[in-house]
């Protein structure tokens, strides 16, 4: 029997406001020692209230429009009680009634539209970390501003299910919501996974796999779980519906907890926050803040980069800013040097925190187009770029510098080919050029850099010699 798989994945994206959700705390705690940076308020000691981060209400509404949502004026906190060691609250104050994100959808780069139910805020839990026989519990994480983003179960795939996490991570990161670390666990996918009988118009029992924190992981995950749901079920087995963990290095799922319902965490009203009313003025103002998005870049750029070079710099928002800038017809060599030069570089990293401006990068373009540099030296050229010792300088300048700008003029290379055709060691290779022997030419052609110490245009020569030996 034929069974066709259902996916739907929930997306925790941390926001990168300078303070916590409910407290003046730094929300930044990336390298910071465990438990440094907590607050009563992110614990719940008595006597202590929450009040809300309003930068984090504005991050929600971009978020929330680089999705195609519908933005509610009307939202509020509830109470999702759960008793675990890293909520010391004993509850997480979330949105569970009223989401300030609506319904829309996230287009993938095959143009397949996954519809978005709705997203909510809410504080993170904190981290557990497991040893043999005890438990550490860091609690940094605590409050830091969270939405949550459902998809609706439009996702039939582990390719898809891949390609949506990743063009999500993406979409947040060019909105300037998150800092996007996967590995710090800024963006995690909780992954519900069914399958049924082909034709079928009930959906199967689905599994969820918490935790993911790489597109990668995402997709064998779904791979896995399809397998094993299908190979139950063809057993004559029953799928159970249950909480399960993804093992990086078995690649396998294992079940963790039976699945709870929204009936188990007795959702309440927060008494300690009033709703959030938002006038369409307001939310107007935050969602002309985005900036260009994934496919903003796809439309204005497909016809000039190939789709895989494309694809490769839409993960990197600061690549795609700097080529807007770019004179459209050097657009494709820019694109060129980021994808092959820049981000093969060990420091390609610390380099994207500080990209050469768009005159530097335009004038490189032109001298390799007037052949004033070789493609070897372009590249060299376009790295010392970065060089903070080299910031101020002119691209021709730097390439001046460094020996690398290419004699064009034909007189003075016609000069060079000439003292090299002179010389008693070329003799047998014209004589074998004129007896058909054209692969000779590009000896030749070493020769005349050697003598122009690798100044001479290698075009220009091999048209002067062929002229010569002809």
């Amino acid at each position: 029997m034929k069974y066709i798989p259902t996916i739907g994945i929930e997306c925790h994206v941390q926001l990168s406001t300078k303070t916590k959700l409910f407290s003046e705390v730094d929300n930044d705690a990336r390298g910071k020692e465990p438990n440094s940076c907590v607050s009563p308020v992110d614990y719940a000691l008595p006597g202590m209230l929450p009040r809300l981060n309003g930068e984090a209400i504005k991050f929600a509404i971009r978020a929330g429009r680089a999705m195609n949502c519908k933005i509610n004026p009307y939202s509020r906190f509830d109470r999702k009680h759960y008793f675990y060691p890293d909520s010391p609250k004993g509850y997480q104050i979330t949105q569970f009634y009223h989401p300030i994100i609506g319904e829309g959808y996230v287009e993938l780069p095959s143009g397949t539209r996954i519809r978005i139910e709705h997203a909510h805020l809410e504080g993170d839990a904190g981290k557990l970390t497991h040893f043999d026989n005890y438990s550490l519990v860091d609690l940094n994480r605590v409050d830091t501003p969270l939405i949550e983003i459902v998809s609706m179960p439009d996702i039939h795939s582990a390719h898809d299910a891949h390609d949506y996490c990743k063009e999500l991570w993406r979409l947040m990161r060019y909105a300037e919501v998150t800092y996007g670390d996967l590995y710090n666990g800024n963006m995690r996918f909780d992954v519900n996974v069914s399958i049924a009988p082909d034709g079928s118009e009930k959906l199967g029992t689905r599994a969820e796999v918490k935790n993911l924190n790489s597109f990668r992981s995402v997709e064998r995950a779904v791979e896995y779980e399809i397998a094993r749901q299908t190979k139950l079920l063809e057993a004559g087995e029953k799928v159970i519906q249950e909480t399960r963990g993804w093992n990086d290095s078995t690649s396998k799922t294992t079940g963790q907890r039976s699945k709870e319902e929204a009936k188990d965490y007795r959702y309440m009203p927060e008494p300690d926050l009033p709703p959030i009313e938002l006038s369409d003025e307001f939310i107007k103002t935050e969602s002309d803040k985005l900036p260009l998005m994934p496919v903003d870049y796809r439309a204005k750029f497909s016809k000039q980069l190939a789709g895989d070079i494309l694809e490769i710099l839409l993960d990197y928002p600061e690549l795609m800013h700097a080529l807007d800038g770019i004179d459209k017809k050097y657009v494709n060599m820019i694109a060129n040097l980021f994808a092959s030069v820049l981000l093969a570089e060990e420091k390609s990293a610390e380099y994207l925190n500080d990209l050469p401006d768009a005159t530097h990068l335009n004038d490189l373009a032109e001298m390799n187009a007037k052949k004033e540099l070789s493609s070897t030296a372009t590249k060299e050229v376009f790295l010392r770029l970065f060089d903070p010792q080299m910031r101020n300088h002119e691209t021709k300048a730097i390439a001046k510098e460094l020996g690398l700008i290419q004699e064009n003029d034909l007189g003075a290379l016609e000069a060079i080919v000439n003292i090299v055709l002179a010389k008693p060691e070329t003799q047998k290779a014209q004589a074998d050029f004129r007896n058909g022997e054209e692969k000779v030419i590009g000896f030749l052609v070493g020769q005349v850099m050697k003598e122009s110490r690798g100044k001479a245009n290698p075009s220009a020569v091999q048209e002067i010699l062929r002229k010569k030996l002809s």
